[in-house]
């Protein structure tokens, strides 16, 4: 299982079929804006060094959390573009 250092606050669960811990992508933006830096700046930061990273067949979950009104509408917005 790998953790993320500094980021405890954003653990939502844990995979457990898969042994990989899971987190919240708005909750690890909260940390960095608390350390300082702007939402953009934070959103860019955990892509690049986070989000985007693989680590092997543990790697960490980064999960958006949203309503299920949340998921049609980015559906509907899906099914617009195509």
């Amino acid at each position: 299982m790998i953790f993320v250092d500094g980021y405890d606050s954003a653990i939502l669960g844990m995979d457990t079929e898969y042994q990989r811990v899971i987190y919240s992508k708005s909750k690890m933006i909260d940390v960095l804006i608390q350390d300082g830096l702007t939402e953009l700046d934070a959103m860019e930061w955990l892509e690049y060094n986070v989000w985007d990273t693989y680590v092997g067949e543990h790697t960490p979950i980064f999960l958006h959390e949203l309503t299920k009104e949340d998921i049609q509408e980015w559906v509907d917005r899906d099914e617009e573009i195509l």
